[in-house]
């Protein structure tokens, strides 16, 4: 009897020495599910004191769906004195495809040190769809996707239905919500624009909630994205709702059975919540774009919408040949300025004119206002008096229903004789040599004194055959890239493949510099737009059709690798999430953004050209 009790009290002892041994462990209720069930994952810290525990970091589930979590447990035991306790944090999931997937560590800390788990495979295989899942369910209440869509809804609506091709539609996104929101919201699906030019006007990074009376139920409203769509094909248009990832916060109440104390534990004060992953879809937009007129439209017109001024300014009107001159001309108001076009300009034979350069200005705050403005350089070869005609501007007034034409006032130019002859010394003649008859015939030099006959047979040197054989490499080398670039030419979508990686440097090197200004809205904005500027050039796909889905459905397409994949899906919806709830350390934040985008498309880039080439 003594040795049970001693071999009982080491044991106790023994236990009580693992228990108190500091663990953070990771487990699933099963490793192989179907690909409609639902599983429970766990990750439990085990300690003598767990008071220290704190930061929590879950893995990214990016190949299953949230249903629950985190959901979090404590729980304390004694033994021979001797205290100690766990921390859980559990999620349900369930799978979005089938195949092996891996969940990543998750991370934890305790009294400054950090713990992680490791990680678990998971097989889904193919499995029996179920009926539509309840959302909630604890102590037997049970709360349905029904009823909590009935509470917590996105609204998308238009400032207006029927609107000219080219004339601006607003299109804002809002929240209602009668439900508690636990943590941050994740974009499931962008919108997709097709048919429209999309430009993102500006809303406050963080949402702010006000109060609308819907149908005699009270919601707090927040708005969560604005749009400015331009269409560009005629008929009846649709915009794609928006879906987000919302964890709600939903009040469970046990069953009753008549007990006092059951009755007093569902008291509010408890807070016998569940957090809820619920996916909030706006409802689908129409619109109806009507032709622009087809009488009196003016011959000056280019298919310019909006409502606009024009100024023009010139740098002088008394000049000498070979001096250049700078003409500029700014158009401004209303409408789609990235899309305006140069206005046609009729300069005098006498002037050659290089190609303009092109800035804008443009306004995102509501309506697009701005500015673009064209700049040429003209350079006058020939005296005398010229006359640059008026530069005509036409454009369709969508509030006038009609074609309005601008014009800028005519310049007259007086050019002059410039200097030709500079220097003591031309072309090997001294001053004294050189004898100028009117104003472009020199004196002829008939000195052959410095003339003698060569020894040698030209044919033989090597200078012949270089300047020979230097011409026809020359000419072959032209031929070449003369082929190329005509290929390029003729071909957009060759030419969007070929400087698709130049492009999304330059726009990240912008990025770059707004993120040292620390522009949070601008960079998010300007790096999201070189990622998906990329995707449209290297994929061949339109600037109208250009989606998340889409661009993954060419990668793979593709063949590219699936864990690369999923790094531009995570890294996409980090970057737009970036908008919803901006994280304190703002700088710190944008250079991991700008270094894993970065990453993201020299992989991207590695993996397209090297199938190519195989």
């Amino acid at each position: 009897m003594i040795r049970r009790y001693i071999f009982l009290f080491t044991v106790m002892l023994l236990a009580t020495g693992i228990i108190q041994a500091q663990s953070f462990t990771a487990s699933v209720s099963n490793t192989t599910v179907g690909e409609y069930d639902q599983f429970q994952v766990s990750f439990t810290f085990q300690a003598q004191d767990i008071n220290g525990v704190g930061n929590f970091r879950a893995p990214g589930f990016n190949n299953f769906m949230v249903l629950s979590g985190p959901n979090q447990s404590t729980s304390m035991q004694i033994i021979n004195g001797a205290a100690s306790g766990s921390r859980t944090f559990s999620y349900y999931l369930q799978p979005k495809g089938m195949g092996k997937f891996t969940i990543s560590s998750a991370s934890i800390d305790d009294n400054g040190k950090t713990y992680k788990t490791e990680p678990i495979t998971i097989t889904v295989v193919k499995g029996t769809p179920k009926q539509a899942p309840q959302a909630a369910q604890q102590g037997g209440s049970t709360i349905s996707e029904k009823e909590i869509g009935d509470n917590l809804f996105i609204k998308a609506t238009a400032d207006r239905q029927t609107v000219y091709m080219g004339e601006q539609i607003t299109v804002t996104y809002k929240l209602y919500t009668r439900l508690g929101i636990a943590s941050q919201m994740a974009v499931n699906k962008l919108p997709s624009y097709e048919g429209f030019w999309a430009e993102e006007i500006n809303v406050p990074n963080t949402i702010t909630f006000s109060t609308e009376v819907i149908n005699g139920k009270q919601y707090r409203v927040g708005l969560l994205k604005k749009v400015a769509l331009f269409p560009s094909q005629l008929g009846e248009l649709s915009v794609t709702p928006l879906v987000l990832d919302v964890p709600v916060q939903i009040q469970q109440k046990r069953k009753s059975s008549g007990n006092i104390f059951d009755d007093f534990f569902n008291d509010p004060f408890f807070n016998n919540a569940q957090t809820v992953n619920y996916n909030a879809k706006s409802n689908t937009l129409k619109v109806r774009v009507l032709p622009l007129p087809s009488q009196n439209v003016p011959k000056s017109f280019n298919g310019s919408v909006g409502d606009y001024t024009m100024n023009s300014e010139i740098s002088t009107t008394n000049t000498k040949t070979n001096e250049p001159i700078s003409l500029k001309i700014d158009l401004s108001g209303k409408g789609n300025i990235q899309l305006l076009n140069m206005p046609e300009i009729n300069f005098p034979p006498a002037f050659d004119k290089f190609e303009p350069k092109t800035s804008e200005q443009i306004n995102r705050d509501g309506t697009i206002t701005g500015k673009k403005t064209f700049e040429y350089l003209i350079v006058p070869r020939t005296v005398g008096k010229q006359e640059i005609p008026p530069i005509e501007f036409s454009c369709f007034n969508p509030s006038k229903k009609s074609y309005v034409t601008l014009k800028t006032p005519a310049y007259d130019i007086s050019v002059a004789q410039g200097t030709n002859i500079k220097g003591d010394n031309v072309a090997g003649y001294s001053k004294e040599e050189i004898k100028v008859l009117g104003q472009d015939i020199r004196y002829i030099k008939t000195n052959t004194n410095d003339l003698f006959k060569g020894s040698a047979l030209v044919i033989n040197s090597v200078g012949f055959w270089t300047a020979t054989g230097l011409p026809l490499l020359l000419l072959a080398g032209l031929i070449v890239w003369k082929k190329r670039d005509d290929k390029l030419s003729s071909n957009l979508q060759l030419l969007r493949y070929q400087r698709a990686e130049k492009v999304a440097r330059l726009r990240f090197k912008t990025a770059k510099t707004l993120m040292e200004a620390n522009d949070q809205a601008a960079f998010y904005t300007e790096i999201s737009a070189a990622l998906f500027g990329y995707l449209e050039d290297k994929l061949h796909i339109l600037k109208s059709e250009i989606s998340l889905e889409k661009a993954v459905e060419e990668l793979e397409k593709r063949n590219i690798d699936a864990s690369k994949i999923d790094t531009l899906k995570d890294c996409i919806e980090k970057c737009e999430f970036a908008r919803f709830a901006p994280k304190g350390d703002a700088v710190a934040a944008m250079n991991d953004m700008y270094n894993e985008l970065t990453n993201v498309i020299i992989e991207i880039e590695k993996s397209i050209t090297s199938r190519k080439v195989a």
